[in-house]
């Protein structure tokens, strides 16, 4: 279990690089942007996001 959690931390450490490593211009431009948001936005944004990936995870892993 522990070796599909630490897979699945390198995954998320390597997906969260992409954008900056890429486009560095592009990344700071959307952190500011999102540094502008309304708290409950950013929340909307992350809870989506975390219901997306645990359906996501359902309908893959059953």
């Amino acid at each position: 279990m522990s070796g599909y959690l630490l897979t699945a931390v390198a995954l998320v450490l390597v997906i969260e690089g992409l954008l900056p490593a890429l486009s560095p211009r592009h990344y700071r431009q959307t952190m500011l942007n999102m540094s502008k948001m309304d708290d409950r936005v950013l929340r909307s944004m992350g809870l989506v996001s975390m219901a997306a990936g645990a359906l996501l995870l359902y309908f893959f892993k059953g």
